[in-house]
């Protein structure tokens, strides 16, 4: 009974698929961190980015000053990105001489593929997250199904079993379903909570969509094509 039932020592102490199961585990447990730790700060700069460029719009500058901008920019949010690409499709279909509908509905088009180009970038790595959560616990649960067919296996040559000989082959065993569980119950944690912090900047990107063309079916009867756009309403 005074046997090292240690959690290293369970490990190592392991049958070759169970300890190929919990490496496995581990390995796929630090690439879900590091992806949680890297969308933790990728969502916090799109809403930083996102906030800094709607102050922005609605701080007075005209169209084109804020599409010159959008331009310039090395680094821009999502949502400048998204008004940049409508901009320059309305300009595009002003020089054609288009009707009113007609440029507000390129417009929209421009800008809902956009939106949904920003949205997959900033979906990425969610399914990973997705599928450790949902298949890490039964990958564990199969190592310590394993491990405890091995161990019972083992106990069949024995003529006398104790408690002493039983636990080590099973308590191993069940390391693999705590590592499983271990790399699962943060994978499910950050992936709802970033598919909350997601909608909410699908939200706002969509409302901003909607925003931005009630201002540009005011300023559709602009005189000449390149001239500078009146300013937008102020947010009320």
């Amino acid at each position: 009974m005074n046997q090292d039932l240690s959690i290293l020592n369970l490990v190592l102490h392991a049958t070759f698929v169970v300890q190929v199961v919990m490496v496995g585990l581990l390995a796929v447990s630090v690439v879900s961190w590091s992806m949680i730790f890297g969308k933790v700060f990728g969502l916090k700069r799109v809403r930083a980015l996102n906030e800094g460029f709607e102050r922005e719009f609605w701080s007075g500058k005209n169209l084109a000053e804020l599409n010159q901008s959008a331009g310039a920019k090395h680094a821009s949010a999502p949502m400048e990105r998204i008004f940049a690409s409508g901009m320059r499709e309305f300009l595009k279909l002003r020089e054609r001489r288009l009707d009113a509908p007609a440029q507000l509905d390129g417009a929209r088009r421009a800008m809902r593929a956009s939106f949904q180009r920003e949205l997959d970038v900033i979906e990425g790595n969610l399914g990973f997250l997705a599928s450790v959560g949902s298949v890490s616990p039964y990958v564990g649960l199969f190592g310590t199904v394993w491990g405890i067919m091995h161990a019972f296996v083992g106990l069949s040559n024995l003529q006398q079993v104790t408690l002493a000989t039983v636990a080590p082959g099973i308590a191993e065993a069940l390391v693999a379903t705590a590592i499983g569980l271990f790399a699962a119950i943060p994978a499910v944690v950050a992936y709802n909570r970033f598919a909350r912090e997601i909608d909410r900047i699908a939200t706002q990107l969509e409302t901003f969509i909607e925003e931005f063309l009630n201002i540009l079916q005011r300023n559709v009867s602009l005189p000449a094509p390149g001239a500078a756009a009146t300013a937008p309403a102020p947010l009320r």
